[in-house]
């Protein structure tokens, strides 16, 4: 895995325009990264859904495919495509009860045969995987990625302070979109959410769009974390307008209008940040530095 040398690197979106990993084209995993690319953004990871193995292995196929092209042939579009990194797995060993948006019917018990299913034969490209510690059988399949060098993010989450203290014990490095399909923080029991804020190894995930976090709780975790361990990410998905592009910081809602992800770049998140008043120099090592060094780390 070659890291751009300067750039936004977006370490988790779905989909961008009328495009996302729901595929088994290459091509439209190269149109989401063209669309990222036109709007700044150096690199990005495309991250996969929750759904049957099978229907997450050709997925994967498709990203493994577009990476050889995008090896090959560099400038196969007029355009400088954001370079795609590799895999985050957001899912499927997540909890029922803080699904958002996702489908619940297509998370799996996490269990060290159901990992192999996965991503067996993906090894060199999964550097991301979504678990919520909490579940039953996570810790090991925890510790089982972390041996493999796969960065695990704790996420879809009713994890306790306790059990996320757990998660990170055996292994988890970072938490997905924080704040967001997690236990909510309550002053007697801070959560996962209450984890990411004080911990002084995890890095979390921050969703700058102005809506999945409100711009005193972006001031807040600014403020008080680690500053080397906020990695700003879009969380992008595909539209749901017909021969739309990246809308430029507004979110998209699903049938049920819930919030099912963003529709921004990192090029927005430096906007709303800015807007906010958080120093520019925080906001680009949060977007570029933080999430190269979080992937690009020797595996064991």
């Amino acid at each position: 895995m070659t890291l751009p040398l300067s750039g936004f690197i977006d370490l988790h979106t779905h989909g961008a325009g009328n495009f996302d990993t729901r595929t088994e084209k290459p091509s439209d995993i190269l149109k989401i990264a063209k669309e990222h690319g036109k709007k700044g953004t150096a690199a990005i990871m495309p991250t996969i859904y929750p759904g049957q193995t099978e229907d997450m292995r050709r997925q994967m196929t498709a990203v493994k495919k577009a990476m050889e092209i995008q090896k090959a042939n560099s400038s196969f579009i007029s355009l400088p495509p954001a370079s795609i990194l590799g895999l985050h797995l957001e899912g499927p060993f997540l909890n029922p009860s803080k699904c958002g948006a996702l489908d619940k019917n297509c998370f799996v018990r996490p269990t060290l045969s159901s990992l192999k299913k996965l991503i067996e034969g993906y090894e060199d490209i999964v550097k991301i995987i979504t678990i919520a510690p909490e579940m039953t059988g996570a810790l090991k399949v925890i510790e089982r990625c972390a041996e493999a060098g796969i960065r695990v993010n704790m996420g879809h989450s009713d994890a306790t302070f306790a059990q996320a203290e757990d998660g990170k014990k055996a292994g988890a490095t970072g938490i997905t979109h924080i704040f967001n399909a997690m236990r909510q923080f309550h002053h007697r029991e801070p959560g996962l959410a209450g984890l990411g804020l004080i911990d002084e190894d995890l890095y979390i995930e921050v969703i700058a769009d102005g809506v999945h976090l409100h711009p005193k709780t972006l001031e807040l975790i600014f403020n008080r974390k680690r500053l080397d361990r906020i990695i700003l990410v879009t969380d992008s998905v595909k539209s749901n307008r017909k021969k739309a592009a990246i809308s430029g910081g507004k979110p998209v809602y699903d049938k049920k209008g819930i919030l099912a992800g963003s529709g921004i770049t990192l090029s927005d998140s430096f906007a709303v940040l800015r807007d906010v008043g958080i120093p520019e120099a925080e906001i680009i090592e949060a977007a570029t530095d933080n999430p190269a060094r979080y992937i690009s780390h020797k595996r064991s």
